[in-house]
């Protein structure tokens, strides 16, 4: 096998072209290593990643913490199938359930899988009933698989892969009102991300989630959660709806003293939550968990996997889990991404004609761009990819979200210096092109 020439783009762009899919409309950098918050390319041009994988490396690039757990579990136990025990996976389990509530986990391989389980729990929650539908919302995203794409509101990912599986319709995000109007005998559960990700970093209301737990009990429904990209810890708790009732845990406890968590003062858990990304740091990985009333729907027999929750990735994830509290990432991410949002308030009034708002929380961020601006109208190109690839020439990644919108989705151990590095940055490229 000849040997890849590390440092020519050319060669290992045409390595792709040649025999990769193209399923991906891929940025022209071919990056060689990271560390930390930075990622360098074959070229030695190092950049600020503010995109960590698509909200994956939750611990920055190559962790030390992480090749560790890799390595240590390597040499003891790498895959046995689920069809026997592990103390690894149970423990992770266990740490999950004590972070959202009773109940308990599935082991995936990714998001979308994660869904997948969901969406059969759902199946399975109403088939004695003869319901099957489940109610998502406009701009969602829920995976690539053909269940996924079905209950994505999103009609650009439909395309050719008509007819779309049965039982998903689309509803307003947001609007309480709407889903009330739009059940029917078939509908069964409702789905929602506490902050649509790739939708433009959406965050739902406090007013709508709890409107919907009190919908769902009142119509025998299940409240599905879709966590993979807002959760685990990128908005400064576990859970984004934990962050987002947060008022009402302080309106019950206003000392601060008193008993705390997603149900305080508000009654508010979902019937089941997927969850991906951050939670590997980088490795493969996916869960779903299920509400304790519910754990029995899915039995032997029901569902299952191969690579799902193995030692190694197991390992991992206890790893990035005991690393994130010991540091205690959760604040970090609050902290540092509240301030960084605050200063991009500023940017945004700054550079009107670049920018339009600013929306998210912790480090999950959307910046919404002007659409009016020349630099901004490339033919073929949104200006989200065309902002993104002008900050990539600057030395900052950063993650495109539909037509107008960048995400910034940082490694919950971003320094403030990084920040401030990459608001410098942004500036630099705003008052070149605004």
């Amino acid at each position: 096998m000849p040997s890849v020439v590390r440092n020519d783009v050319a060669a290992i762009q045409q390595l792709f072209q040649k025999n990769v899919l193209p399923t991906y409309a891929r940025f022209d950098l071919v990056l060689s290593h990271g560390s930390g918050s930075y990622v360098w390319d074959v070229t030695g041009r190092r950049y600020l990643d503010l995109g960590t994988g698509i909200a994956v490396c939750s611990l920055g690039h190559a962790h030390p913490a992480i090749t560790e757990a890799l390595v240590e579990q390597s040499k003891k136990l790498i895959h046995v199938s689920n069809l026997y025990y592990h103390e690894p996976q149970g423990r992770l389990a266990n740490e999950l359930v004590k972070l959202v509530g009773p109940g308990k986990v599935f082991f995936s391989n990714s998001g979308a899988e994660a869904n997948e389980g969901l969406f059969k729990l759902a199946r399975k929650f109403g088939h004695d009933s003869g319901r099957f539908e489940i109610l998502t919302a406009e701009n969602s995203f829920h995976g690539r698989t053909l269940a996924g794409i079905a209950a994505t509101g999103q009609e650009k990912v439909k395309k050719g892969f008509e007819p779309m599986v049965a039982g998903f319709r689309h509803v307003p995000y947001n609007d309480l009102e709407a889903v009330r109007a739009a059940l029917s005998p078939a509908t069964v559960a409702v789905m929602i991300e506490g902050i649509q990700g790739e939708g433009g970093v959406t965050p739902a209301s406090l007013d709508y989630l709890i409107g919907l737990r009190k919908l769902c009990d009142e119509k025998n429904l299940l409240l599905l959660w879709d966590g993979v990209q807002c959760g685990y810890f990128r908005t400064g708790r576990f859970q984004s709806f934990q962050r987002i009732l947060e008022p009402l845990e302080q309106a019950a406890d206003p000392s601060g003293n008193g008993e705390s968590g997603p149900e305080a003062g508000s009654n508010f858990l979902p019937d089941g939550i997927s969850m991906a990304k951050s939670i590997g740091g980088g490795f493969p990985m996916g869960a779903f968990w299920v509400r304790d009333r519910h754990t029995e729907l899915l039995g032997a027999g029901s569902h299952g996997t191969t690579f799902g929750g193995t030692p190694l990735g197991c390992a991992v994830g206890l790893k990035v889990l005991e690393t994130v509290q010991r540091e205690r990432l959760d604040a970090n991410a609050r902290g540092t991404g509240d301030w960084l949002r605050g200063e991009l308030d500023k940017l945004v009034l700054r550079h009107p004609a670049v920018f339009r708002s600013v929306r998210g929380m912790g480090f999950i961020l959307g910046l919404e761009l002007a659409l009016e601006l020349p630099a901004f109208k490339v033919e073929g190109k949104s200006a989200a990819a065309v902002f993104t690839t002008m900050l990539q020439h600057a030395g900052l990644l950063v993650i495109p979200a539909g037509q107008t919108v960048v995400r910034l989705l940082p490694p919950l151990n971003l320094k403030k210096s990084e920040a401030e590095e990459a608001l410098e940055t942004l500036e630099h490229v705003a008052h070149a092109i605004g």
